[in-house]
C-alpha cells in the first residue's frame, strides 16, 4: 500500500450511527491513562476503556465491517489485528505529535504494530479542527475523512490530531501486524492485487489472471514473516 490510504465507506451509515449510539452513553475517561511517557505529555482527549461493554460491542461491528472490506485486507494483509478502541475530542481537546508503539501488549501476548488505522465517526460538518495530520517525507497532510471512512497509516509516522475549536470529533482506531512487515513489498503486492482484479473485469484470458496470480502468491509466501 501506499504510505497513507484512505478506504471509504468502511462502515455503511447505519453502521455509523450503531456505533455512535453505543458509544455515546458510555463512560469516557482520560486518554493519557493508556498513553506511554511520551505521549502522555501531548495526549489531551477521551477514550473508553478496552473492557467498557460498549467499546467490545462497537468493536464487533467494526470488525465485522473490516472482514468484508477487501481493500483493507489487501493494503493490509493482516495477520493480527488489535482490538478497536475509541476516543473523542471535544473543544480545546487534542493529542500532539507522537509516534504508535512498535510492540504493543494484546490479551497477554504482544503484537508488532506495522499500520495505524483511524477510522471516522463523526461528520466533518460537526466539528472544527480536529484534523489527522500526518509527516510524510514531504511534508505534513491533513485528514479530515467522513463519517465510516478508514485513513491507513504507517504506525512509525509522526502524527497528531489537531486541536477541535467547535463540536465534537469521535473515531475508532487500531493497529495491525501485517503478513508482510516491509512497506515497499506491501505495495507492489497491493498493486499487483489490483492488476489481477482489473483483469478479472475486462475478462481476461485465464491463463493471464493464473500466470499474474501465482506470481502473487510466490511473491507473499516469499516475503510474509508470519
Amino acid at each position: 500500500m501506499t504510505a497513507m490510504l484512505h478506504i471509504a465507506a468502511v462502515l455503511t451509515p447505519d453502521e455509523v450511527a450503531e456505533v455512535r449510539e453505543r458509544i455515546g452513553t458510555a463512560d469516557w475517561v482520560d486518554g493519557r491513562a493508556t498513553a506511554g511517557h511520551l505521549s502522555a505529555a501531548v495526549k489531551h482527549n477521551r477514550q473508553l476503556a478496552e473492557d467498557d461493554p460498549a467499546t467490545l460491542a462497537a468493536a464487533a461491528v467494526v470488525r465485522a465491517a473490516l472482514a468484508r472490506s477487501g481493500v483493507f485486507a489487501s493494503a493490509a494483509l493482516p495477520a493480527r489485528i488489535a482490538p478497536p478502541l475509541f476516543n473523542c475530542h471535544g473543544i480545546g481537546e487534542h493529542y500532539g505529535d507522537h509516534i504508535d508503539s512498535a510492540i504493543r501488549s494484546v490479551t497477554g501476548a504482544t503484537m508488532r504494530l506495522d499500520l495505524s488505522a483511524t477510522l471516522f465517526l463523526s461528520d466533518p460538518a460537526d466539528y472544527i479542527g480536529g484534523e489527522l495530520v500526518i509527516r510524510g517525507a514531504t511534508g505534513s497532510e491533513a485528514f479530515k475523512l467522513a463519517a465510516g471512512d478508514l485513513l491507513l497509516y504507517a504506525s512509525g509516522a509522526i502524527h497528531q490530531v489537531a486541536p477541535v475549536t467547535s463540536g465534537q470529533r469521535q473515531a475508532c482506531f487500531f493497529w495491525v501486524q501485517s503478513h508482510v512487515r516491509d512497506p515497499s513489498q506491501r505495495k507492489i503486492l497491493f498493486d499487483l492485487d489490483a492488476v489481477i482484479a482489473n483483469l478479472r473485469t475486462e475478462n481476461a484470458s485465464r491463463e493471464s489472471i493464473l500466470l499474474l496470480t501465482a506470481q502473487y502468491h510466490n511473491l507473499l509466501r516469499m516475503w510474509s514473516c508470519s
